[in-house]
């Protein structure tokens, strides 16, 4: 038994021993899926390869067609897991790739079943030096075989440009391993197209760069697991793609290539040379994508050439070219993380901004996370003042691992080490006029190189060109909303005339209705119809007034219970309504109790619409911290996170069929007026508490 039919032996069982391996993890995503899949076809093809070396020369041509019918399954599997490993866009892929996969799916299978005697036409030779012709559906299904490579090396290299930090090394080896496979294809195919025949020596080439292959794989899943990493590559990547113009350059030299390796005549030599050749071109990927050796070479070229370690002009460039034109908070961060991540060769940097209370830092970015994070549910840490209080006075970077600010441990916590010997984690102040607006966190270095004193001025300097970005976002932002309201507040004043003269027109008609009908159920109904529309308009109206008036509160020296009770008495019943009231003793405040009613008002009416058949509102008083609380609570339908984040508290934003989004806004006008603030706890299908919370003494004169 030949070593190329025994290393295709071992390579069957590889591959199925891999298609095993990657289903293991759970849940199964649809890139596992076709690995898995694409794996048992490669499994399939190379134990008939290992079949038609082994046999005689007259069954050689019968077991070839059977490898190649195996192969006409591999295209279709392995480009489409090229396109949906590690992609956060698989339904985009999707609609664009749809037409393309069915193509490489259906149309090799159609050429090696449907057409099965113009394969293999037949062979001359003995051994591994035994030549195969083929026939039109082989050729055509070769051809099919060499696209379907290039495409998938392709979209390989569009996903690892895409990716950084930690996402870009969890997925480094199986790209690595991958282009080792397709590119032993593009080789072996394209001989075959060049000859129109098949030597059984390239089967010892392909079964060669397969173990490789799957050597690498294996190394990445031991790596990964599997990790759900999601990236998202250009669509321009074509114009600049290295595969194309490899394949290009390739395909033009293939006529030379074959002529040079023609020349060694002996059935050992040349499985020798492809396994010392594929394994030196494995070795050159690994160390031109391994971040360690760039680094290493900055440092050496830094070191004996007496040149800085970064070329700052290059520096300040690249962060203006990509960062002065983005007007949004959350993409800012994700461009800022990334340059970070590429300029300092850190794989986890993640930028934690304060939310406009200053109540608590959210996590906008971050290159170490695998995965892309739901806008609905992002990281975030409570007492945000407390912890930038030690770095709020200090705009140079902090080493978090020293230990010599206790109140940064939650940083620490919520950023932890992914690799033992990532070296220490470093926090960069975002602070802008006095004004805190966040954080860096760094960390994960590559090769755990400590930060010298030189990379730390660069921090200090992006750090406040970052904190003046984002502070100046933040300002066009609110300029923006004061702009739109104060054209809404115009806008209002006229609305308000015209539905004044409505009402009044409806109401004369409503008047004079009883004098000029006789059908006393016509009437009736006419009567129902104009009060609806008249009460309907009167609302608009005083929905609409509270825009364009100065919100004037009278103080007084009250127990909020009594407001709470003498509101909800007023309120009217209905059937599907189960009210519950809890008032705890409280302290006096100082509140205008008529404002202070709108907002009970305005709060339990909105739970009651929000209730189904059998809902329940409940009313409860207590005291907390320091703040007198107010809470109303529902059962009913719930927000949405992101319709909380966006429109919640702003005018004309409602999930109500009838409302039109101003209660809500008085509320909060109302609330903030007396010096406290309101927040919400909603689940969709569970229900929503709003709780209004008032200073007890900030205010007692």
């Amino acid at each position: 038994m030949s070593f190329s039919e025994v290393l295709a032996q071992i390579n069957a069982g590889f591959c199925c021993a891999l298609a095993i391996a990657a289903l293991w993890r759970r849940p199964i995503s649809l890139a596992q899926w076709m690995f898995s899949f694409g794996m048992l076809a490669l499994a399939a093809e190379s134990f008939l390869s290992a079949l038609t070396i082994g046999a005689l020369p007259g069954r050689q041509a019968q077991w070839q067609q059977a490898r190649l019918k195996a192969a006409a399954f591999v295209p279709g599997f392995w480009l489409a897991f090229t396109l949906f490993y590690s992609r956060g866009d698989c339904r985009g892929v999707m609609r664009q790739w749809w037409p393309v996969l069915g193509v490489f799916f259906v149309l090799p299978l159609v050429l090696a079943f449907g057409f099965p005697e113009f394969l293999v036409s037949g062979g001359v030779g003995l051994g591994e030096a035994s030549v195969l012709a083929i026939g039109w559906s082989g050729s055509a299904l070769n051809l099919l075989l060499l696209v379907g490579s290039v495409l998938a090396l392709m979209n390989l290299e569009r996903t690892f440009r895409a990716s950084i930090g930690t996402m870009r090394w969890r997925i480094k080896y199986m790209i690595l391993g991958l282009a080792v496979l397709f590119g032993a294809s593009i080789y072996s195919t394209s001989q075959v197209l060049l000859y129109s025949a098949i030597s059984l020596s390239l089967v010892s080439i392909g079964a060669i760069a397969l173990f490789m292959s799957c050597s690498l794989i294996t190394f990445s899943l031991f790596r990964s697991r599997f990790s759900s990493v999601d990236v998202y590559p250009s669509h321009a990547v074509i114009n600049s793609s290295l595969t194309i113009l490899l394949a290009g350059c390739y395909l033009l030299a293939v006529g030379l290539l074959a002529r040079s390796i023609g020349g060694f005549a002996d059935d050992w030599e040349l499985p020798l040379i492809a396994l010392v050749l594929s394994a030196g071109l494995a070795g050159l990927g690994g160390l031109l994508l391994s971040d360690r050796l760039r680094q290493r070479m900055n440092l050496f070229v830094s070191r004996h050439f007496r040149r800085p370690a970064y070329d700052y002009r290059k520096v300040w460039s690249t962060f203006n070219e990509q960062v002065t034109s983005v007007a949004d908070e959350r993409d800012f961060s994700r461009q800022v993380a990334r340059l970070i991540s590429e300029t300092f060769e850190v794989l986890s940097a993640s930028i934690w901004l304060m939310d406009e209370d200053r109540r608590e830092l959210a996590l906008t970015a971050s290159t170490a996370f695998a995965g892309s994070k739901d806008e609905d549910s992002q990281d975030r840490l409570a007492n945000a003042e407390e912890i930038m209080e030690p770095i709020t006075g200090r705009s140079y970077p902090i080493e978090l691992d020293a230990g010599s600010h206790p109140r940064l441990e939650p940083l620490k916590r919520a950023n932890p080490e992914h690799f033992a010997k990532g070296g220490g984690r470093v926090c960069v102040p975002l602070v802008s006029a006095g004004e805190p607006i966040g954080v860096v966190v760094l960390g994960d270095r590559v090769s755990g190189v400590s930060f010298t004193v030189e990379e730390f001025d660069l921090l200090k300097c992006m750090g406040d060109q970052i904190a003046t970005r984002l502070r100046s976002i933040r300002l066009s932002q609110r300029l923006l909303e004061s702009r739109e309201l104060e054209a809404f507040q115009r806008m209002s004043a006229f609305f308000v005339h015209d539905l004044k003269n409505t009402a009044s027109s409806l109401s004369l008609t409503l008047q004079n209705l009883p004098e000029h009908f006789d059908d006393p159920a016509f009437r009736q109904d006419a009567l129902r119809a104009i009060s609806k529309s008249v009460a309907r308009v009167n609302h608009l109206i005083r929905s609409l007034g509270l825009l364009r008036q100065e919100l004037e509160i009278d103080l007084k020296e009250m127990d909020l219970n009594d407001v709470v009770t003498a509101t909800v008495s007023g309120l009217e019943p209905t059937g599907k309504m189960a009210l519950v009231q809890n008032l705890g003793p409280l302290p006096k405040v100082r509140i205008d109790p008529d404002q202070m009613q709108k907002v009970v008002t305005n709060l339990v009416l909105n739970a009651r619409d929000a209730l189904g058949e059998d809902g329940e509102v409940r009313i409860e008083t207590s005291q907390r911290d320091g703040w007198v609380v107010l809470s109303v609570t529902d059962n009913g339908c719930g927000m949405s996170p992101a319709f909380i984040r966006k429109f919640l508290f702003r005018p004309f934003q409602t999930t109500k069929k009838q409302g039109i989004g101003i209660g809500l806004f008085h509320c909060k006008m109302i609330v903030e007026a007396h010096w406290g603030r309101i927040e919400v706890d909603s689940q969709q299908g569970k229900g929503t508490t709003f709780r209004v919370m008032l200073p007890e003494g900030a205010q007692m004169k």
